[in-house]
């Protein structure tokens, strides 16, 4: 019959075909991640500052101090302070020590409102930019933030989600298919089609590792896509999240040179693999798996190293589970007998199962340690998602729980086209599933957004008092139970610091019968004092100060503060 091609001919089309068919499947996730690919988030958080935000000190301070929820690196020219006349403020390099950045300030500023701009990498590292603002004697009119301070290029933006989306897809391509055909492959069929999957896998991963690396340098620094110098890419190269992609790629490629027996040849091939590779591809595999929560959340967490077990072996058992799928789907119900299947199915519904309690197990405690509370879960981004793919899991769990009844009832073994139509409905739904994993690694989870907005909100209470012949101001830190400290600034009321010879305090309680506490005052310059007090319970306090400016001049003023 002449215009037919051979039968190996027409066996590598077909198997082609279904390597083409299952990309083709996983390019739903891809174009879904592009979708969902929200503004890219700082996953640390500005918790205090001195001076604070919008606060108004006397004297120009030598130092502005910033401190994080989490540890943070610094990235070099990118923190700086503006002074009201729009020169550099700063002098010298700011240093970091965990989460506190320290920025020294050239003296002699003038009055005026003074603007920090900050860009720092976090620990899981992802950059936070921002600014605030505080001011010297009066307040005036801020500098403007130069753009490059806070922006992220929005094609970097968009490609980070999308360059961790086809790592997943590199991992499931590469895991669970390797498993498979290590494990549970007829010798009698073909690897080639299974092999270019595998390759195909190494191929992703290695590419978005290469992708991550270079884009790292663009999205820290706030520049364009191409607008990255050599030095730059080298600044990567040398910092923590550059060394665990290196690791990345020198286990992928290690890898590489192991699986070249276990992918060898056509019908008869491979399966040349020793038990001492196999050993060592699986130590490869868990290290590979650990690169990904090393450069992400995990490593902000509270239990850091909780939450990196945990996201590897979510990791690991999404792979095999997604892995075997692809292999199942693509080759092993089409190309395997009912006696093949019959070996092959009983044992792959267990690794199924296995897979997906440690899902289910791994997910729940990553939620609980990233969103922490039901408000978070409900009213947060990164909530709303982790509802979103909760959904769509439980939906594919009972599609998988229907195939393995198929299998448990060994109807698929001598027809399993049902079961590979079923199979395909799990690919479908899970593509999306990646695609939402990669759109969380973006997004700050609760806990962050929780320490941002506590950050935000200063605990600190100041109110200037006004008497005839002075001005007071009066800072109350932190306004809660425990102990506060207190400082006092005095002016004359055309604002120009007024020196006091004699500061007295006290502090009352009397809707809870507590009389009044004297606070010790110590004198700091003519017309600044603090003083530290124990305030033993919340409520409205009353706080009454009297200032001695001569022998025969002296003003009392007074004030409520809520102290929680």
């Amino acid at each position: 019959m002449q215009g037919l091609p051979p039968p190996e001919t027409e066996c590598i089309l077909t198997d082609r075909r279904r390597v083409l068919a299952v990309l083709a499947g996983l390019l739903l996730g891809f174009f879904g991640t592009l979708l969902s690919a929200a503004p890219a988030s700082a996953h640390a958080a500005l918790v205090g500052s001195d001076p604070g935000m919008g606060t108004i000190v006397p004297d120009a301070p030598n130092r502005v101090t910033l401190t994080f929820s989490e540890s943070v690196q610094l990235i070099p020219g990118k923190i700086r302070v503006i002074a009201p006349d729009g020169s550099q403020a700063d002098q010298g390099d700011p240093s970091v020590s965990g989460g506190q950045v320290t920025i020294p300030l050239r003296s002699g500023g003038g009055r005026g409102t003074y603007l920090v701009s900050y860009r720092v990498i976090s620990a899981d590292s992802h950059p936070v930019a921002g600014t605030i603002t505080y001011s010297v004697g009066a307040a005036s009119t801020p500098p403007a933030a130069a753009e490059d301070q806070v922006r992220v290029d929005p094609v970097v933006r968009a490609l980070i989600p999308v360059g961790k989306y086809l790592g997943y897809v590199g991992l499931v391509l590469l895991v669970g298919p390797v498993l498979v055909l290590a494990l549970l492959w007829p010798q009698r069929l073909d690897r080639s089609g299974p092999g270019r999957l595998i390759w195909t896998g190494i191929g992703l991963v290695t590419g978005s590792t290469l992708l991550g690396l270079y884009l790292q340098a663009p999205y820290t620094l706030g520049v364009g896509l191409f607008d990255v110098r050599v030095g730059d890419l080298r600044d990567v190269l040398g910092s923590t999240f550059g060394a665990v992609m290196l690791v990345r790629l020198g286990v992928v490629i290690a890898a590489a040179f192991l699986l070249r027996p276990l992918l060898g040849g056509p019908r008869g091939g491979g399966g040349g693999e020793s038990k001492l590779d196999l050993a060592l591809l699986g130590v490869l595999g868990v290290a590979a798996l650990a690169t990904w929560p090393l450069t992400g959340h995990p490593t902000a967490s509270p239990v850091a190293g909780v939450s990196v077990v945990i996201d590897a072996i979510h990791l690991a058992a999404m792979a095999v589970w997604l892995g075997g799928l692809v292999m199942l789907f693509g080759f092993l119900l089409p190309k395997a007998n009912g006696r093949e299947l019959g070996a092959i199915l009983p044992i792959w519904s267990r690794w199924a199962s296995a897979a997906v309690g440690a899902l289910i197990f791994a997910g729940v405690v990553q939620a609980l340690i990233e969103v922490a509370s039901l408000d978070g879960l409900i009213n947060s981004t990164y909530g709303r998602l982790i509802l979103a793919k909760i959904g769509l899991a439980a939906i594919v769990i009972g599609v998988a729980a229907y195939s393995r009844k198929l299998v448990r009832d060994r109807s698929a073994e001598e027809a399993p086209g049902p079961l590979r139509r079923i199979v395909s409905i799990e690919l479908a739904i899970t593509a999306v599933v990646l695609a939402i994993t990669a759109a969380l690694v973006q997004i700050s989870p609760p806990r962050t957004a929780e320490a941002a907005e506590t950050g935000a909100t200063s605990t600190t209470v100041t109110q200037t008092l006004t008497a005839e012949k002075m001005s007071l101001q009066v800072d109350i830190f932190p306004a809660a139970v425990g102990n506060n400290s207190i400082h006092l600034y005095a002016y004359t009321p055309d604002n120009k610091p007024l020196p006091v010879v004699e500061w007295k305090a006290t502090a009352a309680l009397t809707s809870k019968g507590i009389e009044p506490i004297e606070i010790p005052l110590l004198r700091i310059t003519d017309f600044h004092a603090i003083g530290d007090i124990a305030l033993p319970t919340a409520g409205e306090w009353t706080f009454k100060f009297t200032a001695r400016t001569s022998d025969i001049d002296q003003s009392t003023l007074t004030m409520t503060a809520n102290i929680k």
